[in-house]
């Protein structure tokens, strides 16, 4: 954890260099307009929200590490496999379900894109692969 919050501080600091490096370039770029008018803003707010966004999620990780009270097995060096938790869910590693369900997000998207007739398809085969996705446990083989 310590080293995510570390990560994360660092991209805030570079996100805010670059910001400041990309506001300047844009002043720079265009000396004939008062500097108020040479920057360019949807990129220098993006890219300030960008940074700001990393400052969030370092302060939020570090107060996650700091209300632990210790370390994880995983930012231990010298911890086993078997140090951490063993219970980490049910997963179906034959299932189909899921790339049914990306091909439905994937229908979903191009419907967007090229034609709204495709959105009624995509929604059709997300509620199909989600139906099947949760009830796969109930019939075939591997019913319980």
């Amino acid at each position: 954890m310590r080293t995510n919050t570390g990560l994360w501080w660092l991209l805030t600091i570079f996100f805010l260099v670059v910001a400041v490096v990309y506001t300047a370039w844009n002043i720079i770029a265009h000396p004939d307009v008062p500097w108020y008018n040479g920057i360019e803003w949807v990129g220098s707010v993006a890219l300030l929200f960008t940074a700001l966004m990393g400052a969030l999620i370092a302060f939020y990780i570090g107060k996650v590490h700091k209300a632990q009270g210790g370390e994880l097995p995983e930012d231990v060096l010298t911890s086993d496999i078997d140090d951490g938790d063993p219970e980490l869910g049910e997963f179906s590693p034959w299932s189909w379900w899921p790339i049914v369900l990306a091909f439905s997000a994937a229908l979903g998207m191009i419907g967007l894109a090229v034609g709204a007739w495709m959105m009624p398809i995509g929604i059709a085969v997300f509620v199909v692969a989600i139906v099947g996705w949760v009830y796969e446990y109930y019939r075939g083989y591997f019913a319980r």
